[in-house]
C-alpha cells in the first residue's frame, strides 16, 4: 500500500507555526525571494501546489494573482479556506492528478518545501507541464539536497580550526526517510521525506519537457547568540545554504 505523504496529521502544528509567521523561514527568507523572482502581474493565474494552510496562496493573492491552491490534506485545505479570502480557490487532491485544472491555463506553478515530500515527482512535473501556458513557469523551493539530507548531514565543530563545518555522510544515494515531528516524544507523528541528488531533479524535469532556467541558493536569516562560537556559526550560515530555488520553463 502506498504511504500517505500528506501533512494531514501535522495540520494543526503547521497552522500554528504560520499564524504568527514573523521570524520563520517562510516569512523571512522564502516569501520575499519568491515575490522578487515571480514578479506577479495582476490577474496572473498561479497554481500553488501543496498549498498547506494557505500562507503563500494569500501572499500571491495580495500581489494581484488569481490563485488556485491544492493540497493532499483535507484538514490543511479547510484551514486555508477558513483563513483566506473567497477569491482563492482551494482543492483537496494529489499533485499528480489535477483533472480540475484546464490544459494550458496557468501562468505560474509554485511548489514550496513540498517536492521533497512527494514520491512520484515525474507525474507531478507532467501535470505541471499540461497545466502551464506556453510561456508558463514552474518554481520550486526545497531543502537544499546537497547540505540538508535528513539523518545524513549535520553541523560539525572543528575545535582545532575553531570553525563550524557541515558534515555530509551521503548524497548521491536516493532515500525515503521518516521524520518525527516531535523527536522527544516516543509516539511522535512523522512525515515522509525523499532525498534525491540535484541531478535527479534536473533529469526528471527534462524528461517531462522542462529546462531549468534559474537556480538560486538561499541562506538562513538567523544569527547565533553571544558566545565563543557565534562568529564561526554565523559565518557557516552564510556559506551553507538552507534552501534551493529552481525555476523551470517549458521547452518544445
Amino acid at each position: 500500500m502506498k504511504k500517505d505523504t500528506s501533512w494531514q496529521s501535522q495540520a494543526d502544528w503547521y497552522d500554528t507555526l504560520l499564524k504568527d509567521p514573523e521570524g520563520t523561514y517562510q516569512n523571512e527568507v522564502i516569501l520575499p525571494n519568491l515575490l522578487r523572482l515571480a514578479k506577479i502581474k495582476k490577474g496572473e493565474a498561479i497554481l500553488d501546489l501543496a498549498s498547506g494552510q494557505g500562507f503563500f496562496s494569500r501572499a500571491f493573492n495580495t500581489a494581484g494573482a488569481k490563485v488556485i491552491g491544492v493540497d493532499l490534506s483535507e484538514k490543511l485545505a479547510d484551514l486555508a479556506r477558513k483563513n483566506s479570502p473567497k477569491s482563492i480557490e482551494y482543492h483537496v487532491a494529489s499533485a499528480d492528478r489535477l483533472d480540475f485544472i484546464k490544459d494550458h491555463s496557468i501562468d505560474l506553478v509554485v511548489i514550496v518545501l513540498a517536492i521533497q515530500n512527494i514520491e512520484n515527482i515525474s507525474a507531478v512535473f507532467k501535470e505541471c507541464r499540461r497545466a502551464l501556458k506556453a510561456s508558463g513557469k514552474l518554481m520550486m523551493v526545497l531543502n537544499h539536497p546537497a547540505f540538508r539530507i535528513p539523518k545524513q548531514s549535520d553541523w560539525l565543530w572543528d575545535n582545532k580550526k575553531k570553525i563550524q563545518a557541515r558534515r555530509v555522510d551521503q548524497y548521491l544515494t536516493e532515500a525515503k526517510i521518516k521524520i518525527k515531528t516531535h523527536p522527544g516524544q516516543k509516539e511522535s507523528e512523522y512525515t515522509i521525506s525523499f532525498h534525491r541528488p540535484l541531478q535527479l531533479y534536473f533529469k526528471a524535469l527534462n524528461n517531462q519537457g522542462f529546462a531549468v532556467a534559474r537556480l538560486e541558493e538561499w541562506i538562513s536569516h538567523k544569527e547565533s547568540g553571544k558566545g565563543p562560537k557565534k562568529e564561526a556559526e554565523d559565518r557557516a550560515r552564510k556559506e551553507f545554504p538552507m534552501f534551493l530555488f529552481l525555476e523551470a520553463v517549458k521547452v518544445s
